[in-house]
């Protein structure tokens, strides 16, 4: 086996760098339609680095956006991996909130600022390089399949049925996902649990068209005031959730698992500080890492109504809306969740107003079984990479496909993250550290040995 050294001496820091930074001027937007050309581009991209790397890879079109599908099966008798990421990006909204373009990758301070440099282009893009550095090196110790999809950020509509479709070409011993963040800048992290989702609007209906609010004022419903009102009776000031049954069936976090992350170097106060807030308002009695990996939430994600322009219009507009998000844990299933919403909220509506929530996606919460073999792979190649033990946390967030790969393909996953919260996933000067984006390589390529044993 090629020792640490070795593989370290033998990668090509600059190229890797000149390569993600091509990637991340694609703006492969799946959420938008203008886009749908660089979203194609980008697969082109991918589809042609992996065949250069003697990779059989093609792009598959798709109901929406295509998928990059590429193997080397050159290790008889030995595992086969099939490593997972997405090429698409969250919209760059608001544009006006970026220090530099979203789309020309800049470097600051040892980060490149793009949109996609951490969700999930970059982590995404470690996975290929470190493949290409261990082939530099000599036979790859693993059969490796690439599963890259275009509509990670949209839900990934049209995914499980691609998985039914191939399942028998995506038949792997393990599947290696990067798509989230690590525990702290100095903590190499194993991610063994990732919440569901249950992603819904709630459309409030009043008048048939907007009122003159002198004319109106004071006897037409107000849209806006009830849907304020329904926001505010979805949680009591404990913080619980009112929806009746969402928490019937939670799992909570064991003793262990409690006495594991009591021993994370974890401080609320820097946790607010590095959100620029004073105090962390949530669930009461539970402490901040249990109510971000192991409770549910309930989040306003985006509100509208009325009159946004410059100036005043004095009006009771006809419609008020909100997108609203639960995260999701073991024990709770979206699809019910999703439905006791359904069934609650238009309960809260005052006199005048009519209600509809409309389902938009969700999915499964997600355990690794921390005594998995493969578990412990990734916890020597992170030590190789580090120089230490990798902590085991879970993840407040959602990648809905993991669930289908687990019941389509039966096959473990394997998250294994680069990136870091404070990388800004999804936010203006959203950001990569270069180093992060080499140790990822480099945790690659250590991570195929591994599993090759």
């Amino acid at each position: 086996m090629t020792s640490t050294a070795d593989l370290a001496a033998l990668h090509q820091r600059q190229d890797a760098e000149r390569e993600l930074f091509e990637l991340l001027r694609i703006p492969s937007v799946s959420a938008d339609p203008a886009y749908g050309a660089d979203v194609a581009r980008a697969a082109a991209f991918l589809r042609d680095k992996l065949a250069a790397l003697g990779f059989k890879a093609r792009v598959d079109q798709t109901a929406g956006h295509p998928v990059v599908y590429a193997e080397r099966q050159d290790a008889p008798g030995k595992p086969t991996v099939l490593i997972y990421g997405h090429y698409d990006v969250q919209p760059e909204a608001p544009l006006e909130e970026w220090v530099t373009p979203p789309f020309e990758p800049t470097v600051r301070e040892g980060r490149v600022y793009a949109r996609g440099a951490t969700d999930d282009k970059g982590q995404a893009y470690a996975h290929v390089r470190g493949t290409e550095l261990l082939l530099q090196a000599g036979p790859l110790p693993v059969n490796v399949k690439f599963l890259l999809e275009g509509e990670e950020e949209i839900g990934s509509p049209n995914l499980e049925a691609y998985l039914r479709e191939h399942a028998q070409e995506l038949k792997a011993d393990v599947i290696v996902i990067s798509d989230g963040s690590r525990f702290a800048p100095d903590v190499p992290t194993v991610t063994y649990g990732l919440r569901g989702l249950s992603y819904v609007e709630i459309h409030v209906q009043g008048a048939n068209r907007d009122l003159h609010s002198g004319s109106y004022g004071g006897a037409a419903p107000n849209p806006i005031h009830a849907l304020c009102q329904i926001i505010s009776r979805l949680k009591d000031e404990q913080g619980r959730i009112t929806i009746p049954g969402f928490y019937d069936g939670v799992e909570e976090p064991t003793p262990q698992e409690r006495e594991m992350w009591a021993k994370l170097p974890h401080s609320d106060e820097a946790f607010a500080r590095s959100i620029g807030v004073p105090a962390l308002p949530g669930e009461a009695g539970y402490s901040t890492l249990e109510r971000l990996w192991a409770r549910p939430t309930l989040d306003v994600n985006g509100i509208w109504g009325g009159y946004q322009g410059e100036g005043s219009k004095t009006v009771i507009p006809a419609k008020a809306g909100a997108k609203v998000s639960m995260r999701l844990v073991p024990g709770q299933d979206p699809e019910r969740i999703t439905r006791l919403v359904q069934e609650y909220v238009p309960t809260l509506a005052p006199q005048g107003v009519q209600v509809e929530v409309r389902a938009l996606h969700g999915g499964q919460p997600v355990k690794v079984d921390l005594d998995s073999p493969y578990v412990q792979a990734a916890d020597r190649a992170l030590r190789r990479v580090y120089g230490k033990p990798a902590a085991f946390a879970r993840t407040g967030g959602s990648i809905p496909i993991v669930a289908a790969f687990r019941s389509l393909l039966g096959a473990p996953v394997l998250l294994v993250d680069f990136g870091l919260n404070e990388d800004a996933p999804h936010s203006p000067n959203e950001s990569f550290a270069l180093e992060d984006y080499h140790n990822g390589i480099l945790t690659s390529a250590y991570l195929l040995q591994e599993l090759g044993k």
